[in-house]
């Protein structure tokens, strides 16, 4: 597996990604909240953001990060590829090439959580409500 840039060519592909990580792992998020976030993704999200990948042996993308400014906006990894290490790779290497510090997570996903908090993350504040103003608590955790 290697670590590669995102062109908006792959965009449709990483949406796919975010779909099956979001399911795996964001069992407090609807069907119409999916339906919502896709388009504000792919149209919005990606195009403002730093995208790195990772791709398996085949070039498949199987795990993306997304940055802007100190902040990660997004970590995504395929559900059958959880556990491997892949979000840790894109992260540090994240780190290396950037001045991250900063991560929103929501606090409905545990273990999303914990892999903040033993990469260093500290909560220091926390908001009701996502950036949309949907009822899914935020946590602001710093380096």
């Amino acid at each position: 597996m290697y670590i590669d840039d995102v062109l908006p060519s792959d965009y449709a592909e990483l949406l796919s990604v975010w779909e099956n990580s979001v399911r795996a792992t964001h069992n407090f998020i609807s069907e119409e909240d999916i339906a919502f976030f896709k388009p504000i993704i792919i149209e919005q999200a990606f195009p403002n953001v730093i995208l790195h990948c990772m791709k398996n042996t085949a070039g498949a993308i199987v795990g993306f990060i997304g940055i802007h400014s100190e902040k990660i906006e997004m970590l995504f990894i395929l559900n059958e590829y959880r556990g491997q290490g892949i979000g840790k790779s894109l992260l540090k290497n994240a780190l290396n090439c950037h001045s991250i510090n900063k991560v929103d997570v929501n606090e409905q996903n545990p273990q999303a959580v914990g892999f903040y908090e033993a990469m260093g993350f500290k909560v220091v504040s926390r908001s009701p409500l996502d950036d949309m103003g949907k009822p899914f608590p935020i946590l602001h955790m710093s380096l």
